[in-house]
């Protein structure tokens, strides 16, 4: 649906070149929920403003359904703007207009016959839950309704792409649930594909089939959620997970050097996460465990465990073989 190539993009500052966003190769399918995550100043920002040219690129190209949209002339990029939704950070609601003429405001642009533009107005209020409050003005809403009221407004036009430019660093954990919970059944019901944004990897495990991460505009790590998230390759990446299961890696390996045995985290994926493998490979190896901390989950729709544990006693070796022959990702943090 999204193709990056060699795209990047800087600013003129005081006289000289500002890179925000280094060549980029980058693909993003149909019908999947994309994140990008990043630290402020990462180039997030940039990138998702690229996509519908309300940032022009220094360079390199971006394919849209095989179409150049780095190409298109004034009359082409409009066509391209109704084709892509996008909600915002501080929801950018015009507050002279209720919520009905919030989300009626793009179809009114776009010509739309009043009739046509009542039916979908209506539709789409039922979608994100607020049929009850189309007469309410912007004042008179929640955070999360606003945001609601965004989303909605997006989907006016039936786009085929719906960018999240920070759509929930401004709401409270639970109406970030909320908000994430209708995008991914405005994914699964309408096929959409969704590039969200964000500087929290919780985010990105709640509702994005893939991520990439960025560091002072270089795309540092990019895969599947459930491996980027269990498996992270890059400092930055791991800091982001860090800091998402409130765990502060370096006190965690200082405690460490308190504890005896050999050390290893445990990755449980899907059904193995409620197996009872520890018990048992401990009853046929012979080894004492001691779990020194340990989480259990979902991406997405995938239950996962996470343990570190010291093993004591026994035979290692078959402990371990046991818990790789189960399906279970055997990290050695010390030996």
């Amino acid at each position: 649906m999204i193709e990056f190539q060699r795209l990047h993009k800087s600013y003129a500052v005081a006289g000289r070149a500002i890179v925000a966003l280094h060549p980029l190769e980058l693909t993003v399918n149909a019908g999947e929920v994309f994140g990008i995550i990043g630290h402020s100043g990462a180039g997030k920002s940039t990138l998702i403003r690229l996509i519908n040219r309300l940032e022009q690129a220094s360079g390199g190209r971006l394919l849209i359904d095989g179409e150049d949209v780095t190409a298109l002339d004034a009359e082409g990029l409009r066509a391209l703007r109704r084709r892509i939704g996008m909600i915002f950070q501080h929801f950018n609601l015009l507050s002279a207009r209720t919520v009905a003429g919030n989300v009626a405001f793009p179809l009114e642009l776009a010509g739309t016959a009043r009739a046509q533009i009542d039916a979908r107005v209506a539709e789409l209020l039922h979608t994100v839950g607020l049929e009850d409050h189309a007469g309410k003005y912007p004042a008179q809403l929640s955070g999360g309704q606003k945001q609601r009221v965004g989303i909605a407004r997006a989907l006016a036009t039936r786009p085929q792409i719906l960018l999240c430019d920070e759509a929930t660093s401004a709401l409270d954990p639970q109406t970030t649930a909320s908000v994430l919970a209708l995008l991914g059944k405005i994914n699964r019901e309408l096929g959409l594909t969704i590039v969200l944004i964000t500087h929290e990897m919780d985010v990105i495990r709640r509702v994005c089939d893939r991520v990439a991460v960025l560091d002072a505009g270089h795309m540092v790590e990019m895969g599947a959620v459930t491996d980027v998230f269990l498996h992270p390759q890059h400092p930055t990446t791991r800091r982001f997970v860090s800091e998402s299961e409130h765990v502060d890696e370096g006190e965690l390996h200082r405690d460490f050097a308190s504890v005896g045995g050999r050390i290893v985290r445990l990755t449980f994926l899907g059904n193995d996460t409620y197996e009872p493998l520890l018990g048992r490979i401990a009853r046929e190896t012979g080894v004492d465990y001691n779990i020194l901390s340990g989480r259990i989950d979902r991406i997405k729709e995938t239950p996962y465990g996470q343990l570190t544990v010291s093993l004591v006693g026994g035979n290692h070796e078959a402990a371990l073989a046991g818990f790789v022959a189960a399906g279970v990702h055997v990290q050695e943090l010390r030996r």
